[in-house]
C-alpha cells in the first residue's frame, strides 16, 4: 500500500470513529439574505428592553401623551384593578378618560410583561405592584369563553384588536399567557386559568376534527365560525403550542394527543396557510414533538411557510429580503408585497421566540436560523427613529415623544398612506395608527407601544461577542416548551474566514457542541476561544463538570 493510500485509509478510519457532523439544512429565503448585512449595527437590545420598562411603567411620566399607563378599575372578570397600556402613542380610544379606561390590549400588556421578565425584571413585585396578577383580567370568564382574550370585555371589543372575530387575536394571548405562566408558575390563580385554557383548546380541536378552515372559533358556544375575515388554518399552530405547553406542565396525555392532532391538521394544508405570526410556533412544536415523541412532522415545510411569503389568505405574509436604498432590511417579518414590502416590529421580535429554541431540537437549522437572526437583529433597529435617517421616517420632527424607547409600528418600501409622506424613500419608518380612527388619531399614533413592548424577546436572547457580526443567541430563554436545562447558545460565523470567539466560563464546565456532536472542552473555566469555520455555526451547551449532556432536550 503506497503512502497516499495509507493516509487516505487512516483519515477514513478516524472519520468513521468520530461523531458525525450534523448536516445543515437550508432555508431558501434565508439563502437570499446578505451573509453580512450592511450597514451593520447591532444595538444593545437588553439595554433597550430595560429602558422601555423603566420609562413606560412610570405613572408620573411627564410630556405630551404621557404617561402611557393607567389603572383600569372596572374589575372585569376578576375583582381587582388591572393595568391599562396604550397600543400606540396618543390613541384617542384609550387612556383613563376614554371608554371607562377599559380599552387596552393583552398583546401590549402581556408582551411587555413577558419582555421585561426575559431581561430579569420581576413584574410580580415591581414598585409594590403585581403586573403579572393584573393580567388575569384578560381571562374572559364573564363571557363564558374562559380563555385569555385581547380585551377584558365585549364592550370595547369592536374598537379594534380582533376579539372574537379574528382567530389569531384570540389564540395568541393564550400563547403569551403560557409563556408568562412558565416564568411565574406560583402566581395565584394561574394554574386554574392554564387548565381552563387547555380544556377549551383540547375540546375545540376535537370539534374541529382536523379542519381549521375558519375565521375564528367561538370558545363560548364551542363552535367554529366564518365571517368577512378569511380563514386562518394556521390557528392550528397556536392550538398545538398551547396544548403541548399544557402537556409539559400537567402531564395530561389528552393534551399531547390534542397537540399532535392540531399539528396534523396544520401539516396537511396544501397551500401556505400563514395568516399572522403563529406559523413559526408550528415549526417549533413540530421539531419538539419529533425530538421527544418520535413523530415525523415536516419541519422544513412549516419553516418554508413561515419565511417564503407565499401565503394566500394574508397575501405575501412572510419574511422580507433585500436591500432598500443601501439598507439591508432582510429578516424582518410582515407583508412581502404591500407597497413593495411592509415589515412590522412586533412580528419581527416575536419570530425569534419560537425560531431560536427550534435549533435545540433541530441543530441542522443552526446555520440558517443563525443567519436569519443576524439579519433580523441588524435590520430591527430601523424601526426606531433614533437609528434611521430623518429622510426615511414620517415623523422625524416629533420623535422626542418616544423618549428613545418607542419605535414606529413598521417600515415599508413606500408610504402606505394614500397621499401623505410620498416623497420619502425606502425604508419608510411609519405606522398605521392614524388609520384606526381616521381624522381623530394623531400622527404620533404611528409610534407603536404594543410592538415596542416585545423588545425583551431580543433583549433576553441576543448578545454581542468579541467579533462584530457574530451573535450569541440564547436557545433556552424562550424555550417555554422545554424544561430547565443547561445554558445553550448558537453562534453563527457570517464571514469567509474562520473566526475565534471568546466565551467566559465562571466555574468548572464541559462545553458540548451539538453541531459537531462532540465536547470541545472538559473541566474548564475562565476565558476559552471557540473556532467557528466560515459560514458555519456552533451550538454550545455549557454543562457543569460531572453532569451528563441531556439526550432529550
Amino acid at each position: 500500500m503506497n503512502k497516499n493510500a495509507v493516509l487516505t485509509f487512516l483519515f477514513l478510519l478516524i472519520y468513521s470513529l468520530s461523531p458525525a457532523q450534523v448536516v445543515q439544512k437550508s432555508i431558501p429565503r434565508v439563502d437570499k439574505m446578505a451573509d453580512l448585512p450592511q450597514p451593520l449595527r447591532i444595538i444593545d437590545w437588553r439595554s433597550m428592553a430595560l429602558q422601555f420598562d423603566k420609562t413606560v411603567y412610570d405613572f408620573n411620566a411627564k410630556g405630551r401623551y404621557w404617561p402611557l399607563v393607567w389603572i383600569d378599575s372596572t374589575a372585569k372578570n376578576f375583582k381587582q384593578p388591572t393595568l391599562g397600556l396604550y397600543t400606540a402613542i396618543g390613541d384617542v380610544r384609550q387612556g383613563p378618560a376614554n371608554n371607562k379606561g377599559m380599552f387596552h390590549e393583552a398583546l401590549a400588556n402581556m408582551g411587555a410583561v413577558l419582555g421585561a421578565s426575559l431581561v430579569g425584571i420581576d413584574k410580580s413585585n415591581q414598585n409594590n405592584l403585581n403586573y403579572v396578577s393584573m393580567l388575569k383580567n384578560y381571562f374572559n370568564k364573564d363571557t363564558g369563553w374562559d380563555i385569555m382574550m385581547n380585551n377584558t370585555c365585549p364592550e370595547v371589543a369592536l374598537l379594534g384588536g380582533g376579539y372574537g372575530r379574528d382567530w389569531w387575536y384570540d389564540v395568541f394571548p393564550n400563547v403569551l399567557f403560557y409563556a408568562i405562566y412558565n416564568r411565574y408558575p406560583n402566581e395565584p390563580g394561574f394554574t386554574e386559568i392554564a387548565r381552563s385554557i387547555a380544556e377549551k383548546f383540547y375540546k375545540a380541536d376535537s370539534i374541529l376534527n382536523g379542519n381549521y378552515n375558519y375565521s375564528y372559533f367561538d370558545y363560548g358556544k364551542m363552535k367554529p365560525m366564518t365571517n368577512n375575515i378569511c380563514v386562518q388554518p394556521d390557528a392550528a399552530a397556536g392550538h398545538a403550542w398551547v396544548l403541548y405547553a399544557a402537556y409539559r406542565k400537567f402531564g395530561d396525555e389528552r393534551y399531547l394527543k390534542g397537540a399532535i392532532s392540531a399539528m396534523k391538521a396544520l401539516e396537511k394544508n396544501e397551500i401556505n396557510p400563514t395568516y399572522e405570526l403563529l406559523m413559526p410556533f408550528g415549526a417549533y412544536v413540530a421539531a419538539a414533538l419529533n425530538a421527544r415523541h418520535g413523530t415525523h412532522f415536516d419541519v422544513q415545510k412549516m419553516i418554508n411557510w413561515t419565511f417564503d411569503g407565499t401565503a394566500v389568505c394574508r397575501k405575501g405574509w412572510g419574511v422580507l429580503v433585500g436591500k432598500w436604498n443601501g439598507f439591508d432590511i432582510s429578516g424582518t417579518v410582515g407583508s412581502t408585497v404591500d407597497h413593495g414590502g411592509y415589515a412590522f416590529l412586533m412580528n419581527t421580535f416575536d419570530a425569534a421566540w419560537p425560531l431560536l429554541p427550534l435549533v435545540r431540537y433541530e441543530p441542522s437549522y443552526a446555520n440558517a436560523i443563525g443567519k436569519w437572526a443576524l439579519n433580523a437583529v441588524n435590520a430591527a433597529r430601523l424601526f426606531y427613529p433614533q437609528f434611521v435617517p430623518e429622510n426615511h421616517q414620517t415623523l422625524a420632527q416629533q420623535t422626542e415623544v418616544t423618549k428613545g424607547v418607542i419605535a414606529y409600528e413598521g417600515f415599508a418600501a413606500a408610504s402606505t398612506f394614500d397621499t401623505l409622506y410620498q416623497n420619502l424613500k425606502a425604508p419608510v419608518a411609519q405606522g398605521d395608527g392614524p388609520k384606526w380612527v381616521p381624522g381623530k388619531n394623531p400622527e404620533v399614533s404611528q409610534f407603536s407601544v404594543y410592538g415596542s413592548g416585545h423588545v425583551g424577546i431580543f433583549g433576553g436572547t441576543v448578545r454581542k461577542t468579541n467579533i462584530e457580526g457574530i451573535l450569541q443567541l440564547d436557545l433556552v430563554a424562550t424555550d417555554f416548551l422545554g424544561e430547565k436545562t443547561f445554558p445553550t447558545f448558537l453562534y453563527y460565523n457570517p464571514y469567509n474566514t474562520a473566526k475565534h470567539i471568546n466565551i467566559i466560563i465562571k466555574s468548572k464546565t464541559d462545553i458540548y457542541d451539538a453541531v459537531s456532536q462532540k465536547f470541545l472542552y472538559k473541566n474548564v473555566r475562565g476565558t476559552r476561544r471557540i473556532r467557528i469555520l466560515p459560514k458555519q455555526s456552533v451550538v454550545l451547551t455549557e454543562i457543569p463538570s460531572g453532569k451528563k449532556y441531556p439526550k432529550k432536550q
